[in-house]
């Protein structure tokens, strides 16, 4: 039984190598000397990574000054509240933050610090009006649900991010959900 003859191939280009010439054009399009997160931002407007990294650090920060809040308050949290407190000012240190007072991040707690610019820091020694919870287990499931509220919002900024800070914001978020975790139970 004799096979049948392959049909006749046109000159010039196949269809994939057409598409896969296309594709690659789209990809090549998409690639700039801009760098990396910048957006297409201006020379006068900052780019969404830097105002990630900005806000990242600024709630960092704030976070710091609940924890020194509720450590001013509740001396008796301190060995297990020390660890997390020096995780979170790692993370202001990570976002290339300073404390409230224009310190390093890594400046220890003290009962004096003043409340921070950032709407994020609803807690501070020196805050009047603003009371820390009056017992351990409240104040431990104060804390849990201020790491869990920024986890989800640094989660939630995860969204037309890439490389590098989208990186570390994800992995700042994961430790943020640990420690509302081990904040959750420890106050059981």
């Amino acid at each position: 039984m004799p096979f049948p003859a392959p049909p006749r191939i046109p000159p010039g280009p196949r269809r994939r190598s057409l598409l896969a010439t296309a594709a690659g054009a789209v990809l090549l399009a998409g690639c700039s000397d801009a760098p990396e997160g910048s957006g297409g931002h201006t020379a006068g407007s900052p780019s969404l990574g830097e105002r990630t990294r900005a806000r990242a650090a600024l709630d960092s920060r704030g976070l710091v000054e609940q924890y020194d809040a509720v450590l001013a308050a509740r001396p008796a949290l301190t060995a297990r509240l020390a660890p997390l407190r020096a995780e979170v000012v790692r993370h202001v240190e990570a976002f290339g933050g300073r404390t409230a007072h224009g310190a390093p991040a890594s400046a220890s707690p003290s009962g004096s610090a003043s409340a921070s610019a950032s709407p994020s820091a609803s807690v501070s020694p020196s805050a009047p009006g603003v009371p820390v919870p009056g017992d351990d287990k409240a104040a431990l499931a104060y804390l849990a649900g201020a790491e869990k509220e920024l986890a989800d919002r640094r989660t939630a900024a995860l969204d037309g991010l890439d490389g590098e800070l989208a990186r570390l914001l994800a992995s700042v978020a994961a430790a943020g959900a640990v420690h509302a975790y081990l904040l959750t139970e420890a106050a059981r």
